[in-house]
């Protein structure tokens, strides 16, 4: 029998955790290191644009909010599903009733379902699909053979899961810089930090753009390392035609609802072309048990052939991510088109010191736009000038990764990575979404426009 669901008044509106801000910067933190944009910490430290229980955007983030833009107060959050449900409702609703009708609300028919979808848009020979993108990683490593004591090679720039995860995996994270233009992991600083108890390096893909692939497998193929790829921003990144994450050994996807192809909540994937990798993570995301498990309930008493853990996608998430999956390809496209306005508006104010087109991306690499970021003269009044009117905006990232409390162990100071840390004092990422309108795009040019031409003549 099917379920009748009404819509709801808009899709949930989360923004894209952060990490704790520097001391005397102007922003409140979250517990766990989320910083907002309107300098309030919300309850479960994601930060949006402002928005009130109403549904309208304001200049405060509420937690459990919605947003969808007020067009009569000028406002812009940081991020909203809310066009994308309005137009998606349909599918949506159907794909929750066939869940809801099966029974089956985890690991089941819909997850083994999406699994076949990434697998087809993608071209991976693997997919498999987890709670989030930080477990994807955590897996990925794990199936990938590191072992306690083994040095991972990560960038200082990038959101702490990509450290975090190696630490959950049994190793030890090992810090290199970012590229002198762009904010992939660099060749060069990779090669300083190698140690003969270096495994694996994996870059992270950020923001609209792949990591070196090119230079960063070169130096791991001099020294006998293994190339993992932080791919949880790149879905539809490609070098070559080849799909981010399948460009290595492995490579990971997050569904994290900002992202580019985004769930109501948690969720993720690792994707491979390894069987051997494949079939290790799929018995560690079900608590390590061997055999056939998705979408075979009885599978629960097959033998536990490692110890695992339990990081099963639910199946409403999977029912949200197919339905958005047929609109991917139009999503992305409506970033590209979002982002390139930006740029045309931006690049000669005097203030922006730089936005994302003026640097292309490496040879036979695409660019897919999931965060819109630019380096500004004084970052955190801008910041706090367009949440003034209503503009939500984020940090990507107050605090490199080598400054981080968690890591002070590993006795980094400032000024061992100075690109990171440059990019963490000046970067600030600007309202990017399908929803946004061309409008939208404008009022926040302006403002920054605005703000600058202010400073000028005082």
């Amino acid at each position: 029998m099917e379920k009748t669901l009404s819509p709801p008044p808009a899709a949930p509106n989360e923004a894209p955790a952060d990490k704790a801000t520097p001391e005397g910067a102007t922003r409140d933190a979250t517990a766990d290191g989320h910083a907002t944009s309107d300098g309030h910490a919300t309850g479960d430290g994601h930060a949006t644009g402002d928005t009130t229980g109403d549904g309208k955007a304001t200049g405060d983030a509420v937690s459990g909010g919605y947003a969808t833009g007020d067009k009569t107060t000028g406002a812009v959050p940081f991020f909203t599903q809310a066009a994308e449900f309005a137009e998606l409702w349909p599918e949506i609703r159907a794909n929750c009733a066939e869940v809801l009708d099966r029974g089956k609300f985890s690991h089941g028919a819909m997850v083994a379902r999406l699994e076949e979808a990434l697998a087809r848009w993608t071209g991976a020979e693997h997919v498999v699909a987890v709670n989030s993108g930080t477990d994807a990683l955590v897996l990925l490593l794990r199936a990938a053979g590191l072992r306690p004591g083994d040095e991972v090679i990560v960038p200082a720039y990038t959101f702490i899961a990509t450290a975090s995860s190696v630490v959950l995996a049994g190793g030890t994270p090992v810090f290199a810089d970012i590229e002198e233009h762009g904010y992939g992991l660099d060749p060069r600083s990779v090669e300083a930090v190698v140690t003969p108890r270096s495994r694996m390096v994996m870059p992270a893909h950020l923001f609209d753009r792949l990591a070196d692939l090119r230079g960063l497998h070169e130096v791991a193929g001099r020294h006998g390392l293994l190339v993992l790829e932080d791919s949880a921003e790149a879905i539809g990144m490609r070098l070559h035609g080849v799909h981010a994450g399948l460009l290595s050994t492995g490579g990971v996807l997050s569904f994290f609802p900002a992202k580019t192809l985004g769930a109501i909540g948690d969720a993720g994937a690792l994707i491979t072309g390894d069987d051997a990798i494949a079939e290790t993570a799929r018995a560690l995301r079900h608590h390590g048990r061997g055999g056939r498990t998705l979408d075979n309930f009885p599978a629960i008493a097959n033998a536990t052939v490692l110890p695992g853990c339990n990081s099963k996608m639910d199946d409403l998430q999977a029912a949200v991510l197919l339905a958005k999956l047929t609109r991917l390809d139009a999503a992305i496209a409506r970033r590209a088109e979002l982002s390139a306005r930006y740029d045309e508006r931006l690049r000669a104010v005097r203030g922006v010191r730089a936005v994302p087109g003026a640097v292309p991306p490496h040879p036979g690499g695409n660019r897919v736009c999931y965060v819109h970021q630019i380096e500004a003269d004084d970052r955190d009044a801008l910041a706090a000038h367009l949440t003034a009117h209503g503009i939500g905006t984020e940090i990507y990232y107050p605090v490199p990764l080598h400054l981080q409390p968690c890591f002070a162990h590993l006795g980094h100071r400032p000024g061992d990575f100075p690109r990171a840390e440059a990019a963490c004092a000046s970067a600030l990422a600007l309202p990017l979404h399908p929803g946004l309108t061309d409008a939208d795009v404008d009022r926040v040019c302006d403002r920054i426009a605005a703000f600058y031409t202010g400073r000028a003549a005082r």
